[in-house]
């Protein structure tokens, strides 16, 4: 007769969560950061087409680190739960807070009672007619919900990010003020990112519907200050 062997819940919860860090420690970071004109968000990410940033609604986006085909599913159900909701509803009642405790109660579910914990981390940004009014809530990877003020980092490597981040960030910047903090705190003292190894998004406060645009080509090399884009060597990029 076999023997299952006993594993404690507290172990079982903390193998768990391991799992799930050294999953997205493997992934490359990301920055959400409220500035005077929305709320900048600034991942690392070479893909030109499996994208880490996206649009929820209106003035609402989303942002995830980790393994893509998982938050890329996170994505598409908050997109479906916000459309449901507005339609149901209206256009004003669909916002970050009620889908920030959405994802965490769907990411919580699947750590408690799933062998395999999602190996994701993601961020739910939502622009307000003020800057007082923006809102960043950060869900983890065991369903945890942190609302964060100003800025948000996620990923690999993220506390020495949120330090170098934080020693930079003015609330007050314009956007290549605050492009320049984000992709500053990304690269770190030892890498320059240029316009090829980055994904821009913006929520626009100054746009009254469909606030989210993507900033990229010859937009962002103009923010950037550098010189012109060229395309890398082709080859496999994913986005983590």
């Amino acid at each position: 007769m076999s023997v299952f062997g006993y594993v404690s819940p507290e172990q079982a919860q903390k193998d768990k969560a391991d799992f799930a860090r050294k999953g997205i420690a493997r992934g490359r970071s990301l920055v959400g950061m409220s500035f005077m004109g929305g709320v900048l968000l600034c991942a690392e990410n070479k893909s030109r087409n499996l994208h880490k940033l996206g649009e929820i609604y209106d003035h609402i986006a989303f942002a995830g680190v980790g393994k893509y085909n998982e938050f890329d599913q996170l994505r598409q159900a908050g997109i479906r739960s916000a459309d449901l909701k507005g339609y149901s509803y209206s256009r004003e009642d669909v916002d970050a807070r009620s889908l920030a405790n959405g994802y965490a109660q769907l990411i919580g579910q699947v750590f408690t009672h799933e062998m395999k914990p999602l190996e994701v981390e993601i961020l739910v940004a939502e622009v307000g007619a003020e800057q007082a009014d923006d809102q960043l809530f950060h869900i983890l990877y065991d369903g945890t919900v942190v609302d964060e003020g100003g800025t948000s980092v996620l990923g690999g490597d993220a506390d020495a990010l949120a330090e170098r981040l934080s020693s930079t960030y003015d609330p007050a910047a314009d956007l290549q003020g605050a492009l320049a903090t984000a992709v500053a705190a990304l690269g770190g003292p030892d890498r320059t990112l240029g316009a090829a190894d980055l994904e821009i998004a913006l929520l626009e406060r100054s746009t009254r519907r469909r606030c989210f645009r993507r900033i990229r080509d010859q937009e962002l090399i103009d923010l950037l200050g550098a010189p012109a884009l060229v395309d890398p060597e082709p080859g496999p990029a994913t986005a983590q």
